[in-house]
């Protein structure tokens, strides 16, 4: 994904929207106040996860999902609210551009904190390493790392709510 495109060439993101929406993976749909809320409460939810369990150092691969998803179902409200919906995390984040003008540090940071498939294999599979698995989650995942994104999710989140009570 490249960020800098996407906020630089205007045909290039409408192109890539039509990708997806050719797809089935945008769609427009009716107003659901009730929906945005849900995905609002849905966040909050998974960051108090985050919050009852960011002493567990042990666990900082779940805490970078908890914190993902937070942001994920904040991007979703937005979405919902503009009357879209999406089956993709990269298709969302198009929308987010074009709807919200969200800034490229937003965007970056949603594309940082996404666990990829290949991610989420690498945790399920190493079952059986339990010891490594620990030692890489916490070599890219430090207790920095994980403060500044929740910091930066928690941002989203109170943005979130402002753009959609305006």
């Amino acid at each position: 994904m490249n960020i800098n495109k996407l906020f630089e060439d205007k045909k290039y993101l409408e192109k890539e929207l039509n990708f997806f929406i050719t797809k089935n993976q945008i769609k427009k749909i009716s107003k659901n106040e009730e929906l945005v809320i849900s995905h609002i409460k849905k966040a909050k939810h998974n960051l108090e996860f985050f919050k009852l369990n960011k002493q567990h150092q042990k666990f900082n691969d779940w805490l970078i999902v908890a914190l993902y998803y937070s942001l994920y179902h904040c991007a979703l409200a937005l979405i919902t609210n503009k009357r879209y919906t999406s089956k993709n995390h990269y298709a969302t984040i198009l929308i987010l551009i074009k709807e919200y003008s969200i800034s490229r540090a937003e965007a970056e940071l949603l594309k940082e904190l996404s666990i990829n498939k290949e991610d989420a294999e690498l945790y399920t599979n190493l079952k059986g390493d339990r010891h490594n698995a620990s030692y890489l989650t916490q070599s890219r995942f430090n207790q920095e790392t994980i403060q500044d994104y929740e910091n930066q999710v928690l941002d989203f989140i109170n943005k979130t709510e402002e753009l959609i009570q305006n």
